[in-house]
This record gives structure tokens, sequence and C-alpha cells, in this order.
């Protein structure tokens, strides 16, 4: 999600952002293009594809506009007209249809366009994490309509990790600890993670914008009556007694909640969720139930949805998106310092 101080957009980003039909009702843009990342100079960033994310209310309108537009974005689906497009869109991975390695005013892009109903969906419960997990972490808003539940959802989502986040961790912890958490939830269980992306993504995001993780999470932080907040010491500590583990519990998203009961709950026996909670809630390795259920949605979604970009971004595209992953996963193994034999 974004924050005030990141909402004043580049010329860069506006001037993109106005090749596209303007009838969006949130469009952001992220990643190691926009931010900076640990091991990123200024002058690659400059270098780095730009990654956006289109949320529109009516997606047959918007992709008919589009591809009148900027025909050239898309793959040999194209033929299949705007229709068949953002039927493969709603109906099938993460609710998103992605145009990879597009020229766009001197840079390379990728975006992805959701609509905001789906979007609303993600934020709230959780269904897929797939864009919700982009807006756990800082991103720079370029434009926003004035649709008051997607605004209280984009809240919700950042609390939900919050609380997601306080369940994983021991009770005193640090803020880069905390934000660390909050980074890697929608990473835990992606396939990418093993083949594809950098291993020490999560660090990377997290150790050049402290800053801007601040400013997404502290009015959050001091109103939660769950945690104490030390901001000048960096320092919090959060309730891990039973009590304080199922209201954190009962505030988790809808999908995670039924993830968690999957994984407790034997088959056929059928409790009220409830019930399966405050079992949880009692158990020593309730952090690791809460783990093994978010990456069992992302393990999904990031599955499925990696499978049609195959199809929306075509084959020569996906191979050298994929060939550029991988040098990057190099290049970040090769950064990290060797550890010493220990005789």
């Amino acid at each position: 999600m974004t924050v005030p101080a990141l909402q004043s957009a580049g010329v860069v980003y506006r001037r993109i952002l106005s090749q596209f039909p303007q009838d969006i009702s949130l469009a952001f843009a992220y990643g190691s293009g926009v931010f900076r990342q640990q091991g990123t100079s200024q002058g690659q960033m400059g270098k780095n594809m730009l990654d956006f994310v289109f949320a529109v209310d009516d997606p047959v309108t918007w992709h008919t506009m589009n591809l009148l537009q900027n025909r050239t974005h898309y793959s040999i689906l194209k033929l299949l007209g705007p229709k068949k497009i953002s039927s493969l869109q709603s109906d099938h991975g993460a609710g998103v249809y992605y145009n990879t390695l597009v020229p766009v005013d001197g840079r390379v892009i990728k975006y992805g366009v959701i609509s905001t109903d789906s979007l609303i969906e993600d934020l709230m419960h959780w269904n897929t994490l797939y864009i919700a997990g982009r807006l756990h972490k800082p991103v720079k808003m370029l434009a926003q309509s004035d649709n008051s539940k997607l605004r209280a959802a984009l809240v919700g989502n950042l609390k939900s990790a919050v609380t997601a986040s306080f369940l994983m961790l021991p009770e005193s912890f640090s803020e880069e600890d905390l934000f660390l958490q909050i980074a890697g939830l929608s990473y835990a269980g992606d396939f990418r993670m093993v083949i594809g992306e950098d291993k020490s993504k999560v660090a990377n995001i997290v150790q050049d914008n402290v800053q801007h993780f601040r400013i997404l999470y502290t009015n959050i932080l001091q109103d939660c009556p769950q945690v104490v907040y030390k901001p000048q010491q960096g320092k919090l500590e959060v309730d891990k007694s039973p009590e304080g583990q199922f209201v954190q519990l009962m505030a988790l998203p809808r999908t995670l909640q039924q993830r968690i009961t999957r994984l407790v709950d034997p088959p056929g026996k059928n409790r009220d969720v409830e019930e399966i909670l405050l079992q949880v809630a009692q158990d020593p390795d309730c952090g690791a139930v809460v783990q093994q259920a978010i990456s069992s949605i992302v393990k999904s979604s990031s599955i499925t949805q990696s499978a049609k970009c195959i199809a929306t971004a075509g084959m020569w595209k996906t191979v050298s998106y994929s060939a550029k992953k991988l040098v990057k996963m190099w290049r970040g193994w090769r950064r990290k310092p060797s550890v010493p034999e220990v005789s």
C-alpha cells in the first residue's frame, strides 16, 4: 500500500500511465525498478524493468480500449478478443492478466490488470495473496479512485499482515524483524523462490527501505492493543498468551482461517472455526501452523498464475523474462559472503 510521502509519482510514471486507458480505480508501481534494493546501484535501477498493477472496474471495456491503443503489448491471445482475455484474467490463476517486457516511453515495463472487485476480495480475505502481498510492501501509488470499500480494504490488508506476522514472531522483536516477516508473507510457499528468484530477495527489499515500511505501519502499530511499540528504540513486544493469540487468530483474513482449520481439524470432524482457532492459540507451534497455512495459499496461486503468464506473455517473452530472473538469482548467490569452515 502507499503512503502520503510516496504519492508524488515522478514524471516517468505519469508519462507511462498516460499511455493506457484511464478508467483505472487503482494504479501503482513496485519492485526493484521503483525502490532501491540492497546490492542495486542507482544506475542499475534505471535499467531495471518497471512493474505496474492496474485495477479496473470493467475488465472487458478496459481490454477493449487497450487493444485499440496498445495491441502490440499482447501475445497471440489478442486474437481471442477482449471478452476471452478478461475471462482468462478473472477465471484462472490469481485473477491478474500480465503483459511483460513491453517497451513504453524509453523503459521496459510489465503490467498486470485485475478487476477492482477481485482486488478488494484479495485484500480483505487473502484468497490468493498475490496482489495483496505486493501491497504489504511499499509501492509508488499513481492513481486511486474515490472508492471507500477499496480504501478500507487497503488498510485492512496492512493490519492483517501485522497480525499474521505477530503470530509467527517471538514475544520481543525489532522493527526490522517485523518488516522482514511482513515482506516475506507473499513469498512463503512461492515455488519461484526455489528457482528464479534471488534467495536474499526479502532482506534486499527491507534493508534499504526500512523508513518506507515505518511510514506504512507506524500508525497501525501505535493503535494496536496487542503490542507495545517503542519506535525510538525500534523494539516491539507482543501478547503471546493463548488469549492474545486467539484474538489475533480471530482477526486473520477468512481464507487464512480456513486454511488453518484444514491443517488442524481431522477430516469428517467438522468443528466450529472458533473452536479450532482456540485450540491453535494454545499450541506452542501456533506460529508454524499459521506459516504453513500462508504457504499453502501462496503456493497454489503462484503456480497457477505463473502457468497463465506463459500464455499471456508468449513463449519468447517467457524465456527471456525467466532468463533475467535466473541471472538475478545467480548475482544474489554470488553476493552472499562465504562462511568459513569450522575445524
